[in-house]
């Protein structure tokens, strides 16, 4: 997809950001609203994190698709930080159209030019065609991921 735009989100992407999210088989049963309180909160807590990175794709003046990187310190490999790419959307009508790998591969960029030695995600084990996706940009399912909600 040409003339895409990778940008920091502002608080007046916020709708679209959720749009997105909620855009999907899992978002769909999950509890995306409209704006509210803690979406306001959590934008100005992910904002104001100079570790965290909301990114949105624009193309034609419209939010096209959204990701979230995280980047994360630690002692593992050499004390290398490693950046997490999480909320990896591309708007229904795009997808399959190169986008996503557009998205993915401005990300891991961003990583290797800020000197991560890792970039990692997690997806959820019912999105087959995530798996073929991110493992067509050469990421291995080299651990089995675990989450305990609270």
């Amino acid at each position: 997809m040409a003339d895409v735009i990778f940008r920091a989100a502002v608080r007046a992407d916020l709708p679209a950001v959720l749009a997105l999210l909620a855009d999907d088989v899992l978002g769909r049963t999950r509890d995306v609203t409209e704006v509210d309180a803690a979406y306001e909160r959590a934008f100005a807590d992910v904002t104001a994190d100079p570790r965290n990175h909301l990114i949105v794709a624009e193309a034609g003046g419209e939010l096209v698709g959204c990701l979230q990187i995280t980047y994360i310190p630690g002692l593992g490999r050499h004390g290398a930080e490693r950046s997490l790419i999480e909320s990896v959307r591309v708007r229904s009508d795009l997808r399959g159209a190169g986008l996503g790998r557009q998205m993915m591969t401005w990300a891991i960029d961003q990583a290797r030019e800020r000197g991560c030695g890792l970039v990692q995600l997690t997806t959820d084990k019912s999105r087959h065609d995530a798996h073929r996706f991110y493992l067509g940009l050469g990421f291995v399912a080299s651990h089995e991921g675990m989450k305990l909600p609270l």
